[in-house]
């Protein structure tokens, strides 16, 4: 159900980008979503979500006043705040905000709206196949394999079909086309990603690891459950006239997917003479492993 894969979605493994413990709002030019701690990988649970709990209500009055929610909130006050960030910026439109007020508390809860993907779900309405498809897309586009800050650029279209804002601009500085996003978390279909340019190098590495080394076999299963499905382009169908895709379809089903690009700042190389964080020491000059900038280890 949905609140338990909620539940899942802070635990230990893959995170997505983190900043400081109050986010800067979202510009309008660069859809990111960005937060401290993160969602994981192994919290995007693939064993399905049902019609109970916050998903019965959306993300309206009466769906966090919900018993389901109560409980599930109560369970862990800072990790749920920390979900619901990246759910109502993922659903709300940018502008709007989400309370909750726990029972026998003074502390309000403020999420804010960012991206706008679920309109009608956001507002209390029945969650529709299309919003299912978009909040479990754009969830799933921030995990990386790192609990560390990066800035992407998101790009797709909402339920109703509008364009998430972008510029030019926006899409020059984030260079390097990332990935596609898709699945259903709500029917246990799964989340999917493919790569959407080229794969990392031997000598390269990136907070973004999940998507930009997938070809290397211990990279493919590095963010599960969220499954490796090769190349964007052999299996989703861009927009015309836009950096993103519209639909990709996977093992017969189509999906409405979220689109990535990053900025080549956050492709790191062995041999730049700086010790990323996504690198070690040891003898080699790969991505992983790199003397050269890390040094042999004692």
């Amino acid at each position: 159900m949905l609140l338990s894969t909620l539940w899942l979605l802070g635990a230990v493994a893959c995170g997505t980008e983190e900043l400081a413990a109050e986010p800067e709002p979202l510009a309008v030019r660069h859809q990111s979503l960005d937060f401290p701690n993160g969602l994981s990988a192994n919290g995007l649970s693939a064993n399905g979500l049902s019609a109970n709990g916050l998903s019965a209500n959306g993300l309206s009055a009466n769906g966090l006043a919900s018993e389901s929610f109560r409980a599930w909130f109560t369970q862990s006050p800072a990790h749920a705040d920390m979900v619901m960030q990246y759910v109502v910026r993922c659903a709300v439109p940018e502008g709007q905000t989400r309370t909750y007020t726990p029972p026998s508390s003074t502390h309000t809860y403020t999420w804010q709206g960012g991206l706008g993907l679920t309109p009608g779900w956001a507002h209390g309405q029945p969650i529709s196949v299309a919003e299912q498809q978009l909040l479990t897309a754009c969830l799933a586009a921030h995990v990386n394999k790192y609990g560390v800050s990066v800035l992407i650029s998101v790009l797709g279209k909402t339920a109703t079909g509008q364009s998430i804002p972008y510029t030019a601009t926006e899409v020059q500085e984030y260079a390097i086309q990332e990935g596609c996003f898709f699945g259903n978390l709500f029917t246990g279909q799964g989340i999917f990603y493919g790569n959407d340019s080229r794969l990392l190098k031997d000598n390269e590495s990136s907070a973004r690891a999940c998507v930009l080394s997938s070809e290397h076999p211990e990279s493919m299963s590095a963010c599960p459950p969220m499954v490796y499905t090769g190349p964007c382009d052999r299996l989703c169908t861009r927009e015309p006239h836009t950096p993103f895709y519209a639909a990709c379809t996977w093992k017969g089903v189509t999906y409405r997917p979220i689109t990535t690009r990053i900025h080549p700042d956050d492709v790191y190389n062995c041999g730049d003479g700086v010790c990323q964080f996504t690198e070690s020491c040891g003898q080699g000059s790969g991505g992983n492993i790199c003397e050269k900038d890390c040094g042999r280890c004692p």
